[in-house]
């Protein structure tokens, strides 16, 4: 049984269609990639997913139960948890305090010390930093940050938009790996990633997108040995 379920949906920006009649499965435990060029649908996917945007047609349905057409904070309380694109932090705020925001939802709030903790053992960076304010940090570090507050929402999914984007490739490095940790300690990660190498590379499966509509899919080693995947993405 599928975790997340995406069947059929359109999606439009006012009057122009973003999304075409497209489906995805995502199951329990997997780490799965979108790819795709600019413009391909990708984040306007994660946003209707996470009730940012709705659906003109088609369904979403997580853990069993339909989700779309909830607002956003009932889709946070049934377990999706998107951390957007830009990383999106209180610029004045400390590292704890923005982590501590990511707890907001009920059932979080509920375990905010131990989810803290978590976090600050999955990236002790920011346990040494939490008095540091965020706007004064790397794009690295406040991306780190942006990840561990997505965590405190205790997410089943999690849900990643171009977190490597504007990283040095150092730092590359470091967010996949972290990634492939939050995956392998239970939590399933739905990402979008416009370094299709990495991601697919840490990936258990991907979809490509183009032109909003779902141009392949399969197990992610097969997608990166690809002709098209190599020659249109990977410039191979």
């Amino acid at each position: 049984m599928a975790l997340l379920e995406v069947n059929d949906i359109d999606v439009f920006y006012g009057d122009v269609q973003v999304i075409f009649d497209l489906s995805l499965k995502i199951n329990e435990g997997e780490v799965v990639s979108i790819i795709g060029g600019n413009g391909a649908g990708k984040s306007t996917l994660l946003r209707t997913i996470s009730g940012l945007l709705s659906a003109a047609k088609g369904s979403i349905t997580f853990d069993d139960e339909p989700v779309h057409g909830l607002p956003p904070e009932e889709i946070v309380n049934h377990g999706i948890i998107h951390v957007p694109e830009g990383r999106r932090l209180f610029s004045l705020m400390n590292i704890k305090d923005n982590l501590i925001v990511g707890a907001y939802n009920p059932r979080a709030r509920l375990h905010q010390a131990e989810n803290l903790e978590y976090v600050y053992s999955l990236l002790p960076r920011l346990r040494e930093r939490s008095a540091q304010i965020a706007m004064t940090m790397s794009g690295g570090e406040q991306q780190m940050v942006a990840i561990g507050r997505g965590l405190m929402g205790m997410p089943k999914i999690l849900m990643l938009d171009e977190p490597s984007l504007g990283l040095a490739p150092v730092l590359i490095k470091e967010i996949f790996e972290t990634v492939r940790e939050i995956a392998d300690q239970g939590t399933t990660v739905l990402m979008v990633e416009q370094d299709v190498n990495h991601s697919l590379s840490l990936s258990d499966r991907g979809y490509v997108l183009e032109h909003g509509r779902v141009a392949m899919e399969g197990p992610a080693r097969e997608l990166l040995g690809d002709p098209h995947i190599k020659e249109a993405y990977l410039g191979i």
